[in-house]
């Protein structure tokens, strides 16, 4: 029955412990064959009442409102040669968030996506094979986990990816802010917010990545499919007129002894989109529906630093710029973004599987973007009918309690000052828990 299928993913991870056993005994003792992970992760939400003298189509309800999301995601990882694996990961996916996820550009809640339906739905999540060929013979050993093999990896390679997979797993990448299961849950932290990176409703996206790594640097490009619609569940398969390109330089560097890293991020977007200011010139409303064109351009840039300080204590910031003459069409609405913060490591009071995070996003609008949104258009996640335009101001605070090997649960605080960019509405509290298992 259909009620039952979400059922198979715990079931798998029960089996999880003998699996992992199998798969390091049917191969080398170093390097694993094959290999398979799990995780699951529930975020409850609750924000209160905030003021808002008005309200339009796209936004946040300023009643309370307490929301819960789950997803859980099987991670299966096949060796088929010495320079081919197989990555294939059924997930399931639940839950609405405020607003059905509106009324804020930088939402609060990583994990759930813009879909109609709460009821948890299984799909395939990534899909995709990797090639990597040595550049050199120098070897480095990497441990297994999910959608990676354990054993021997080469220093300098050429991998290229191929197939249906998140553009974000390879690209701005961050070791204190990128993943909204373990870290920070919003979505300007979790990610660049002005780089409207390619994706269907769920966050996933077809085509292919080719990556270059030396011992301490990485060259990455991808060209791979945007969605039909704004925030659309279908991928556009005229790769040759609409499609998302990107391409990110890394650098990864030693100071006074500790790690660190920078990223610089180019992107171009062509897809079937409307821009605000012939929108407006055009019909003197905001229909974008009738200015979209396909193959229009939508580019910008990003700087990703993160630097430890300590033994996993770190800082991180991002700066995030877009062009913001063309609608947002897969990710968010912001056209700047700048964020930075601190993660804390639990061992500074005896609990070393514990982290602390402290962070702050302000992220803003371009003119054209803005005078759209003040003259009552409405994006795919913001829209209030009206808009007194402030930069969208945003703190978030979290505890990570490893309770146990397999389980963290999560305390997060976060206050969005200007939701929408609107000086008229909130700030707005924002009280999470989140739990998550993996193995």
């Amino acid at each position: 029955m259909p009620v039952n299928r979400p059922l198979i993913l715990p079931i798998v991870g029960l089996l999880l412990p003998w699996l992992s056993a199998a798969a390091q005994e049917a191969g080398d003792p170093v390097s694993e064959r094959w290999n398979v992970h799990f995780q699951a992760t529930s975020i409850g939400q609750h924000h209160g009442y905030f003021t808002s003298p008005y309200e339009g189509a796209n936004s946040l309800p300023s009643h309370p409102e307490s929301r819960v999301s789950l997803t859980a995601t099987v991670f299966l990882t096949c060796r088929l040669n010495s320079w081919t694996e197989v990555v294939f990961n059924p997930e399931v996916a639940g839950g609405n968030g405020f607003g059905q996820v509106t009324g804020i550009a930088g939402f609060t809640n990583g994990e759930i996506p813009r879909v109609a339906a709460a009821t948890p739905t299984l799909y395939v999540a990534r899909a995709y094979m990797r090639n990597t060929w040595a550049l050199g013979p120098e070897t480095q050993f990497v441990g297994g986990g999910p959608n990676q093999l354990g054993g021997g990896l080469p220093v300098s390679r050429l991998s290229i990816i191929t197939g249906k997979f998140a553009v974000t797993d390879f690209f701005d990448n961050n070791t204190y802010s990128h993943d909204p299961r373990r870290q920070f849950m919003n979505w300007s932290l979790m990610s660049n917010g002005a780089w409207d990176y390619p994706a269907d409703t769920r966050g996933y996206t077809i085509g292919s990545i080719q990556e270059l790594v030396g011992r301490d640097w990485s060259l990455r490009a991808a060209v791979v499919m945007e969605p039909t619609e704004a925030n659309g569940a279908t991928l556009d398969t005229r790769i040759a007129r609409n499609r998302g390109t990107a391409v990110e330089w890394e650098r990864r560097h030693r100071s006074f002894g500790r790690r660190g890293a920078w990223r610089v991020l180019g992107f171009e977007n062509l897809e079937r989109a409307g821009t605000f200011r012939t929108t407006m010139l055009a019909n003197g409303a905001t229909d974008l529906a009738a200015t979209r064109r396909p193959g229009t351009k939508k580019y910008g840039f990003g700087l990703n630093v993160e630097q430890e300080l300590a033994a996993d204590l770190g800082v991180f910031a991002r700066y995030g710029w877009s062009d913001g003459k063309t609608e947002s069409w897969a990710f968010t609405q912001i056209d700047r973004s700048l964020s930075g913060g601190l993660s804390i490591p639990g061992r500074l009071w005896k609990r070393s599987g514990d982290t602390v995070g402290v962070a702050a996003v302000r992220n803003y609008l371009a003119g054209d973007d803005r005078r759209f949104l003040a003259a009552g258009g409405m994006g795919f996640i913001i829209g209030d009918g009206r808009l007194n335009y402030a930069p969208e101001t945003i703190a978030e605070a979290y505890y990570a309690w490893h309770a146990t090997r397999d389980w963290t649960f999560t305390l997060d605080y976060q206050r969005i000052v200007n939701p929408a960019y609107n000086r008229d509405r909130g700030p707005v509290s924002v009280a999470s828990l989140r739990l998550h298992w993996e193995r």
